[in-house]
């Protein structure tokens, strides 16, 4: 008997066909059970529609992803002046109702959110002159108010930079727009005059009693306040060179106060 004739009967013995059809029974069930772990496991068939986050500030989006099981991820924060602060500005994916294009459950949806401050680098203004100074925080973006103190060393050059009342240094990182008070040397004079007692008045009471005093300056650090009227109606609780009756100072030197809303 020939091989060709050996190998056709060993085909049509039960025993080949058996293992065969177990074989095949079990790629079939390997095949089905594959198939509907993967359905499970992608949400095969599953669509949601992206809603339009545009507009939209933080608490709104998580609201609004929460009730239809997706997240989102803060991709960047952009300085936008004229959005309102943490106004969703643009997102990834784009609405379906734009796209046509629909998502699983669970996926994240990246934002790009506004910012209304743009923090940029102090630039060092100690030891410069007055008027190079003044250019220099200009040009910045940044606005700035003089304040003088006896110096003869450094008459003319800025001996001191302050934001908000505190010293700031070279490269710190502060808000486009802030208001630096630049403390200038200035050559003293022989002329003195007394000490006025500012202790529990208003800022605003405090600049209209030294308006007219042209050889004083005023540096005010104010504790809590926000806004100009803040700082206006804030009352002083401590100022230096402290007011003591009949003491005098020399004329066109600083009178710090401290004071709080």
């Amino acid at each position: 008997m020939g091989l060709p004739q050996k190998l056709k009967n060993f085909i049509f013995t039960k025993k080949f066909i058996v293992n065969v059809g177990l074989i095949i029974i079990a790629y079939i069930c390997v095949f089905f059970i594959v198939n509907i772990y993967l359905s499970s496991y992608t949400n095969h068939g599953e669509k949601i529609e992206v809603p339009n986050l545009v507009g939209n500030n933080e608490k709104e989006v998580k609201a609004i992803l929460d009730k239809i099981g997706l997240n989102y991820e803060v991709s960047e924060t952009v300085y936008d002046p004229s959005k309102p602060e943490g106004s969703v500005l643009s997102q990834d994916p784009l609405p379906s109702a734009n796209s046509k294009i629909f998502i699983k459950e669970g996926r994240v949806i990246k934002i790009k959110i506004s910012k209304k401050s743009q923090l940029i680098e102090m630039p060092n203004c100690i030891d410069k002159s007055q008027r190079f100074a003044e250019s220099v925080l200009k040009n910045s973006g940044l606005k700035y108010i003089i304040s003088y103190t006896p110096s003869v060393e450094s008459a003319g050059a800025v001996v001191e930079q302050l934001y908000k009342g505190k010293s700031v240094h070279a490269k710190d990182k502060i808000p486009i727009g802030s208001t630096i008070t630049l403390i200038v040397g200035k050559k003293s004079s022989d002329e003195t005059q007394m000490i006025p007692d500012l202790m529990g008045l208003t800022i605003c009471d405090v600049k209209n009693r030294l308006s007219t005093d042209i050889n004083v300056s005023l540096v005010v650090i104010c504790d809590g306040c926000v806004t100009s009227a803040d700082t206006c109606s804030a009352k002083v609780y401590s100022q230096s060179p402290e007011y003591i009756e009949g003491a005098t100072f020399s004329s066109g030197s600083t009178i710090t106060v401290h004071a709080n809303k």
